[in-house]
Formats: structure tokens, sequence, C-alpha cells
């Protein structure tokens, strides 16, 4: 199975015996951040530093003058990814024999959401979630759509993979976060995730819901879990907490926005590409599920994208409903945490990757080079070889 490790460029820039060791675990591809969010990283091994801390989302390459007149627009890093450090990594990987995809990280950024608050989902209490872009609102629409475009088609770039390419919810950490104190299940995320923004209400009465009458309902809903009882999960604990015909208007609205962006996006980098560029997206077989891995429709989004990044470190459930829809060159790469102290196992990555082939997995995704100690990457070329 082809295998592709996730890397940062401050992994490889200024060590320059970066690149052949990630050549040297057996992986053919790496799928190196261009455009990231705000992160504080362990590089274990470089000669130079071993924190990285990247401040705020930001591009991590020069942007070019399509930005100019634009409402929004995407932020230069600063001192942990000075330059084209996107750029200077990709040469030195490619240098080493890899291919190289872009890693475009899109509906998610704190400092937007900081600086712009008008642009955050806002949730039935009034609160906003400055981490998580409305992707709802025609502006922050046409801003991911064009960053996707621009970080995706990097030059030497054969692919890329779209993460957050949808509705981003309350499950995001923190900075010393405290949020852990109720355990709400995939019910009372959903519905913590409802946007109420002035463009979602309009949305919602669209679907034939008043906006105040919506939010009061979702409070109503929520005040059980707040107060211990059990949270169902499912969507039908969704719709047993607001109603099966309130739920489905919610969700109607929801996809309809998630899927039409996707369409744009990739649409657009497709657009910017050369011809046999892969476009895939981190994604989860759920339409309602939001996060990095965005909810999507496995039959709708293989018939727009070239493939899906699936998350697997909870195991391999999540691949066959897009193994079901797979066409001849879709791409179905199952993403395994392979750094030990990240809760992954690398120890049983040949198991789990066979595991993963056998329900419809056609590549493997490694979670992450630059991150896992050196008997981590010992254990992962072990594994690769065995493979």
């Amino acid at each position: 199975m082809r295998a592709s490790a996730f890397v940062y460029p401050w992994d490889v820039n200024g060590d320059p015996e970066a690149a052949q060791r990630i050549a040297g675990l057996g992986v053919r591809q790496v799928t190196l951040a261009a455009a990231y969010h705000s992160t504080r990283a362990l590089t274990p091994r470089h000669p130079r530093h071993r924190i990285v801390t990247a401040e705020h989302a930001a591009v991590l390459y020069p942007t070019d003058a399509r930005w100019e007149g634009h409402e929004i627009r995407p932020y230069a890093a600063g001192d942990w990814a000075p330059g084209d450090a996107y750029g200077e990594a990709a040469q030195a990987l490619a240098d080493a024999g890899l291919d190289v995809h872009t890693w475009v990280v899109l509906a998610h950024n704190s400092r937007l959401g900081a600086e712009r608050p008008d642009t955050s989902v806002v949730n039935a209490y009034g609160d906003r979630y400055p981490w998580a872009p409305c992707i709802a609102q025609p502006a922050t629409r046409a801003y991911l759509v064009e960053l996707a475009a621009e970080a995706a088609v990097r030059p030497g770039a054969s692919g890329t993979e779209l993460e957050s390419l949808g509705w981003y919810g309350l499950q995001h950490l923190h900075a010393h976060d405290k949020t852990g104190g109720v355990a709400l299940g995939e019910a009372g995320t959903y519905l913590m995730g409802l946007c109420f923004c002035p463009y979602c209400r309009e949305g919602y009465g669209e679907q034939g819901l008043d906006a105040d009458e919506l939010a009061a309902g979702v409070r109503d809903a929520l005040e059980p879990l707040w107060r211990g009882a059990p949270d169902d999960g499912g969507w039908a604990g969704v719709e047993k907490l607001l109603g099966e015909a309130t739920a489905a208007a919610t969700r109607a609205w929801r996809d309809e926005r998630a899927r039409t962006l996707q369409e744009e996006a990739v649409r657009a980098v497709r657009a910017a590409a050369p011809e046999g560029f892969q476009v895939l997206l981190h994604a989860d077989p759920v339409t309602y599920h939001v996060g990095a891995n965005v909810g999507v429709d496995p039959a709708h989004i293989l018939s727009v994208a070239d493939g899906v990044v699936v998350p697997c470190a909870g195991g391999p459930d999540l691949l066959p409903p897009f193994a079901e829809q797979r066409h001849q060159k879709t791409v179905i790469a199952a993403n395994f945490t392979v750094v030990s102290g990240m809760g992954g196992n690398p120890t049983t990555l040949t198991a789990n990757a066979t595991r993963a082939r056998d329900l419809g997995a056609t590549q493997l995704r490694l979670y992450h080079a630059g991150l896992a100690s050196d008997e981590d990457l010992s254990l992962v070329g072990e594994a690769l070889a065995r493979l």
C-alpha cells in the first residue's frame, strides 16, 4: 500500500538529515503543511530547536496578488515558518525522492475569529467559536475557496489533502481547556455546533424554521445534559432532543452549505492545478459530524473529489461506507496515528494496515513523521517493510 507521512515545514527546514530520514521510513509520499492552524509542536530531532510555536493560523508560503481587494485574506506566518517555508521543505523532500502533496487546513482559524468575530459560528446561547469560521457566510466561503486553490497548488505538488472543508463545532482543544466537565455525545455535540449567525438564522428560515424558536428549543434540549442526563448519541439522539422534523430541517441547511462549499473548492483547485493533480478531503462518512474530518455523504464526495483521508485512530470502522462507493481510481487513505505519546501505537501498524486494506483502504497516511520519537519511527519503518 502506498503510504504518506504528514510533515510540517519546520520539521525539515534547517535539518539537513530530515528529508532522507523520512524517505528512509519506506514512504513514497509526504503530505506537507502549506496552510495550517495555530499549534505548539515538538521537534525531537531538529538541530536548532525542540519546540515550535505557531502563534496563529497562517499560510506557509508567500501569497500572490489574488488577495488584493478581498474582505478576508490569509495571514502570513511568523518566525516559525518565514519566507517560503513550504517551498524550501518541498524541494528538500522532492530531492530525497518523495512525492509531495500539500496539506491545507481551511475552516479552522482562531485569529480570524478574534479579529473578525462576525465570521465565527455562534451557538444557541450566543457564544462565539472563534476557531470555527461559519461556512454559510458568503465572504467566508469566497475566502476558503480562494485559499484552497492557492495553498493546494504549490509548485511541484502532485496533489493536495484538504482538511476542515466543512463545519467546525465545539470540539476544539484550547489553551488550558476546561470543557470536559460534561461529556457530550454525538447529539449534544451536534446541538452545540448549530450556528445562529445572521446567515444561518436566515437559512433556517428557508427551511421553515423560526430561528429564535429553534435556538430556544436547542437550549431546552441541552438542559438535561448539563444536569447529567445521558446523551443517547447518534442522529436518533438529535431527533429525540429536538424533534424529527426540526432536526431534519437543520441538517438540510447545514448539509447543503457544506456540500456546495466542497464542490466549489474542489473545482477551484482543479482549475488552478496541472493535469493529473489529485484532490483528497479529510472526511467522515456521517454528514452531521463536524471538525477537521468533515462529515460528508460518501457517494457525493467521491463523485466530486479523487478520494478521502479517513481517520482510523479509533479503528477502521469509518472505511466501509467510502469503500462501497469507490470508483476504479478512487483513493481511500486510512489515517493512523503513529506517535505513541499522542495515543498511537506503531507496533500494531502492520495489523491495522492489513485490516484497513481488507475494509477497502487503498493507501495509508501516517500522523506524524515530525512529531514521532526515534523509536516510533523505527517501528514505522519496520511495519512498512513488512507491508
